[in-house]
């Protein structure tokens, strides 16, 4: 098994565990490897250490402590983010494509107040915050919306 530290192009850095260095280009190649944040398939191999495990020795290689390819709290803030949109994943009913319709029935009581997410366009969004809907536009990661295999 390979573990590898990639990035997108939008400096969104994640692992990816591939069975081989082929397998990894085999992937890549046909757009499959994506940013769990963004879903960009724009990714590159950033340097990293290599850690090898042989087995018979109780040394553990560690990593140095500054990487010269991202900051610390990048990592921090793209947990929390992804943290962020688990919990409203969790904690939302999907409304999908109707989500300017419920969001105004909720907003006048013809509708069961809770919490909604789904699809507006930009226009729609827009109109909601005119009409005074408190609405907050958010990109889940493609990731996130369907279990994981």
């Amino acid at each position: 098994m390979k573990v590898l530290d990639l990035q997108c192009s939008h400096q969104h850095s994640f692992e990816g565990w591939f069975a081989s260095e082929d397998d990894f280009q085999s992937q890549l190649s046909r757009g499959m490897v994506q940013c769990p944040l963004c879903s960009d398939t724009v990714i590159v191999k950033k340097l990293s250490a290599p850690r090898l495990n042989l087995g018979h020795s109780h040394e553990v290689a560690t990593p140095a402590k500054h990487d010269v390819m991202s900051s610390p709290g990048d990592h921090k803030l793209q947990a929390s983010w992804l943290q962020m949109v688990r919990h409203v994943m969790a904690n939302t009913e999907d409304v999908g494509e109707k989500f300017a319709e419920e969001a105004r029935k909720i907003h006048y009581g013809e509708a069961k107040e809770r919490n909604i997410r789904g699809q507006a366009s930009r226009e729609e969004t827009e109109a909601l915050i005119e009409e005074g809907i408190a609405v907050l536009p958010l990109p889940i990661p493609a990731a996130l919306k369907e279990p994981l295999q």
